[in-house]
């Protein structure tokens, strides 16, 4: 099972930085490249503060194993 797990999480982890040189290399193509760095940014910003959002307990995390010390 944990082979699984972990080849799930490589096909996720390892193909977001492909998808993400691809929009940059598109709209850089299309738009120029001072406006596809200002889209990825403004793009990373909105998915963070949408995130904040939707998991506002996320926020409120002190430590990784829960214990306060």
């Amino acid at each position: 099972m944990l082979g699984r797990v972990m080849a799930v999480n490589f096909m996720f982890t390892g193909t977001s930085g492909t998808l993400g040189e691809f929009r940059a290399g598109t709209v850089a193509a299309l738009f120029g490249a001072f406006t596809s760095v200002l889209v990825g940014g403004i793009g990373a910003i909105v998915i963070a503060l949408v995130w904040m959002r939707l998991f506002p307990e996320i926020a409120r995390i002190d430590t990784i194993d829960g214990r306060k010390d």
